[in-house]
């Protein structure tokens, strides 16, 4: 299951997505991962979600995002829900049709394994194609 929070700059999306890994670290089972371009969520996500700061990795394509999460799904089978911040911060390339079939890889990908992922997009909503709207929350 893959689900986008969608707003404009300071629309609180960054503030829902702490809320949700919170909620996640509660209740789900299994181990919370949360990416974020930089280290601004350091002191606001919980301790037990697994932090990790994309810019130490250099992730710039979605091409190395989808490897990048392979490998952490390779390396720990009890993920259960990837929490990612800042989408469109994180990659060069920023096209509609990219990131539709990023977002399509990932439903699959989801499905496959068992995880579940929220992202935070900064966009307009009323301006989304319909290949992304079907992912909003």
């Amino acid at each position: 299951m893959v689900k986008v929070i969608v707003g404009l700059k300071g629309s609180g999306k960054t503030k829902k997505l702490v809320e949700l890994v919170s909620k996640a670290v509660e209740e789900e089972q299994g181990d919370v991962i949360c990416i974020e371009k930089d280290r601004n969520l350091t002191f606001d996500i919980p301790y037990q979600a697994r932090l990790i700061y994309a810019s130490d990795y250099q992730i710039g394509t979605f091409e190395f995002m989808k490897g990048f999460i392979s490998g952490l799904r390779a390396g720990n089978y009890d993920i259960s829900h990837i929490f990612i911040d800042n989408f469109h911060k994180l990659f060069n390339s920023n096209t509609e049709a990219e990131t539709v079939d990023f977002l399509d890889w990932l439903a699959s990908f989801a499905e496959s394994e068992g995880i579940r992922f929220t992202i935070t997009m900064t966009a307009d909503l009323e301006t989304l194609g319909e290949d992304i709207k079907k992912y909003v929350m």
